[in-house]
């Protein structure tokens, strides 16, 4: 049999395996989902697996898709939700492409990822110029939608019309979603594409359009070109797309924010039980005792009468969170203040910890319903000397950063061993139920300091190759990470944190959740309601804090914080910042009254969301800001209003044009208990007028469909 005959034969039977189908899930009824579009694209894909749109230089050959290699197999396998196409590629004799692809039945999403595998005894060829999606959308009138990154751009909201235009976006610094986000909106023709780029390291992705064209080109390991050694792997990014019907920003919204919470996250537990949206409070600022940051100043005295407290005034949240400062240095001595400059060890300080303190500390959490979650920072490490001498560390797997602190690198098979080791061992130890992930420092440096004794080691092109292994190294660490807790009856997804909102890839939130957006979330109620207006469209279950504070690290309010506060802090992860026995004026009457609404309406934060209002600058509060939280099954819906800081206009009207017409609502204000019936036509039409006197206040408007 000639070679194109067995590929026709193989086409034949990729197509005969993905019709063979078990028990179907339904597509969803939004109409504004095209599963058509998404089924047509993977289809292609199936039919003819070369037409994954890659492109890339191997050797001295330019491949724009992977037409021209030798198909080894193929394979399609398919679950009730799901078509997952599996292809394998001959690059030369020894290296090997495989194309991991699904298609999504409910939705219409497609993704796919591209590795490429030296499974020989010498180094392959250059591979270079890779670009991990190449793809033209068809349609006039292209706009792009979407927000930057935490930090610089503080989650700006952008529209960007795309007639005869480039818009470009380039993430240099190893830590994905700051300053630039890899999530877009294209809106083309009559429809739009919703996109992500999976890949926790650097990026670049660019729209260029012109005529009835809109081209995506997007890669990751930005500049990558190296061989690959023998036993080594390199991946693409996962590429996500997701059709969509019409133009309306709203309905392609809550379509990727239904698909997200189905799809994308991680589970809450072993059983594969959906996280539920839950609260969590750091004791750390009710010790009495200096603390920079973290939980430096936590010790074995200071947590029990915090946590009477809460149990006495009945504001249990569902984690208690142990932060930074909590392990020895490197070389073995306590840390009074420099929870940054001291990381490495994972080995709990039993100077403030003596015995079994912490978790006799953590077990009485439990009795009281609450888990425990601790940090951890373990791409960094301090005097690494000092850690290799006192914690068998080895110098080899740290390259410097700045100031004391070195990268580590992950991509190595020992050093990733040695690190699982330690946190597993921490945690098991001492009863601890999730992990928490920060990094506070770009990696970049250390990677290319990394490459550069791989080329003068080998006189071969090595470039991005430690970045490569090292976000493959890091996902590793977290999957294992997760093993450890399903088998351990501990939480199943991660705590995600890079100095605030660094690492929100789409492929990084399928194993955790960001509690904290945004390290500057613990400042303003604008600044809040800004980020909740643009993020949340990418990222339903997340979290910011519930304290307003000009500075990241001061208290909030004397008192504990106000309805205004708590109200612009309504997310799926309610993060309490209060200070609990060492506020005299704490109004324990008030933060019942706001966490108890906070767990009546969370339910609806993971729902549609409507922002009815333009989006406004973090540092804009001359204006109102009100959002609608919506649930299709019930139809019932929530409100937020709020008249910001030096917003002179005492009234605004809220329409709202999900509601079904010919249904009456009734609409309760949790304030006052006024009670108002409208149908859904009068909310559409002449909307709901709210009034709030003074500036800096709010209201909440529940509203329930009448019988």
């Amino acid at each position: 049999m000639s070679r194109v005959s067995v590929v026709i034969a193989a086409f034949a039977i990729l197509l005969a395996a993905c019709s063979r189908t078990s028990i179907e899930v339904s597509p969803t009824d939004r109409p504004c989902a095209d599963i058509p579009r998404g089924a047509a694209l993977f289809g292609s894909w199936v039919e003819d697996p070369s037409s994954i749109p890659v492109s890339f230089v191997y050797g001295e050959e330019r491949h724009d898709g992977l037409g021209g290699l030798d198909l080894i197999s193929a394979s399609c396998n398919e679950t009730a939700s799901e078509k997952i196409l599996q292809a394998v590629f001959s690059l030369d004799r020894d290296v090997e492409l495989k194309v991991d692809a699904l298609f999504n039945k409910e939705f219409g999403e497609t993704e796919y990822t591209v590795w490429v595998e030296n499974k020989g005894t010498s180094p392959s060829k250059e591979l270079k110029d890779i670009y991990s999606a190449v793809i033209p959308f068809k349609g006039g009138d292209a706009v792009l939608r979407g927000c930057l990154g935490d930090h610089v751009n503080k989650y700006a909201d952008y529209q960007t019309p795309l007639k005869d235009t480039l818009v470009s976006f380039v993430s240099s610094n190893g830590r994905a979603t700051h300053i630039v986000f890899p999530y877009f909106d294209l809106v083309h023709g009559d429809g739009g594409t919703l996109l992500a780029i999976g890949w926790a390291g650097t990026w670049q992705a660019e729209f260029s359009n012109e005529g009835g064209e809109t081209l995506w080109k997007a890669g990751n390991c930005n500049d990558f070109d190296s061989v690959i050694m023998p036993g080594e792997k390199v991946r693409s990014a996962l590429v996500v797309m997701l059709p969509y019907k019409g133009r309306d920003r709203d309905d392609a919204t809550n379509l990727w924010r239904e698909w997200f919470l189905k799809y994308n996250m991680p589970s809450a537990d072993a059983e594969g039980n959906m996280i539920q949206p839950f609260s969590t409070t750091c004791f750390a600022s009710d010790t009495g005792l200096p603390n920079s940051d973290g939980s430096i100043s936590e010790r074995f005295y200071t947590w029990k009468r915090t946590l009477e407290r809460l149990v006495y005034e009945d504001v249990k949240p569902d984690f208690r969170w142990f932060d930074a400062g909590w392990y020895f240095d490197p070389r073995g001595n306590t840390v009074p203040s420099d929870w940054y400059g001291t990381v490495g060890t994972w080995e709990l300080d039993t100077l403030k910890w003596p015995g079994k303190t912490f978790l006799e500390s953590n077990e009485a959490c439990h009795k009281e319903g609450m888990k425990v979650l601790v940090w951890f920072e373990p791409e960094s490490v301090c005097d690494v000397e000092d850690l290799a001498k006192n914690y068998g560390y080895n110098p080899e797997w740290a390259d410097f950063n700045r100031g004391n602190r070195y990268t580590n690198n992950l991509g190595n098979h020992d050093c990733l061993e040695w690190t699982l080791g330690r946190i597993t061992k921490m945690m098991g130890e001492n009863g601890v139920d999730l992990f928490r992930e920060d990094n506070n420092s770009n990696p970049v440096k250390a990677w290319t300091g990394f490459d550069a004794k791989e080329i003068e080691k080998t006189g071969l092109p090595r470039k991005g190759i430690t970045e490569n292994l090292a976000i493959q190294g890091h996902y590793e660490l977290w999957d294992r990470i997760i093993d450890f807790c399903a088998r351990n009856g501990k939480c199943t997804f991660i705590d995600n944190c890079a100095s605030g909102g660094g690492r929100n890839d789409i492929e990084s939130l399928r194993r955790s959740l960001p509690f904290m957006r945004s390290d500057a979330d613990r400042t303003t109620t604008a600044l809040r309601l800004s980020m909740t207006t643009s993020y949340c469209r990418w990222i339903p279950f997340h979290g910011a804090n519930t304290k307003e504070s000009k500075g990241e690290l001061e208290p909030g309010v004397e008192g504990g914080s106000t309805f205004y506060i708590t109200r612009a802090s309504w997310l799926p992860v309610y993060n309490i910042s209060e200070v609990f026995t060492h506020d005299v004026h704490m109004d324990y009457d008030r933060l019942r009254a706001t966490f108890g609404e906070w767990k009546k309406y969370n339910h609806f934060l993971i729902k549609d969301m409507y922002p009815l209002t333009p989006w406004h600058r973090h540092d804009d509060d001359s204006s109102w800001t009100a959002i609608a939280w919506h649930d299709r099954e019930t139809d019932e819906a929530v409100l937020q209003a709020f008249r910001q800081e030096t917003c002179e206009e005492p009234s605004y009207t809220a329409v709202l044009k999900f509601l079904k017409p010919d249904r009456k609502y009734s609409l309760t204000n949790e304030d006052t208990g006024e009670v108002k019936t409208l149908t859904g036509a009068e909310l559409s039409s002449s909307g709901l007028e709210i009034v709030l006197p003074e500036p800096k206040s709010s209201a909440i408007w529940h509203i329930v469909p009448v019988e």
